[in-house]
């Protein structure tokens, strides 16, 4: 019973955690949400094309995973800068170009 209690207790606190960490990433201007989301593009092109390197699987899997991992973060964490309105407002820009 008493680990039951200690793991609500647990999870109650780590989405605490999550909470505020969105409600900082939700404060930051659009052009930093733009910029943030951008970075996926690289890290994206870097977890694939370092499969072109003559080194062994086991670097090439951690390459991946590393790089890969950063663009999922970099592109979850511009899309939570940029909100809802941000991300429609990104739309508008692109459809006028």
């Amino acid at each position: 019973m008493e680990n039951l209690q200690d793991n609500s207790q647990q999870t109650g606190a780590a989405r605490r955690a999550l909470d505020a960490v969105k409600q900082w990433l939700g404060r930051l201007s659009f052009r930093t949400g733009v910029i943030v989301l951008s970075l996926c593009v690289p890290c994206y092109v870097f977890s694939f094309a370092q499969m072109a390197l003559p080194i062994s699987a086991k670097a090439k899997g951690v390459l991946w995973v590393v790089f890969f991992g950063l663009a999922k973060t970099f592109q979850y964490g511009g899309l939570t800068i940029l909100g809802v309105e941000g991300w429609k407002r990104l739309k508008a820009r692109f459809r006028r170009r």
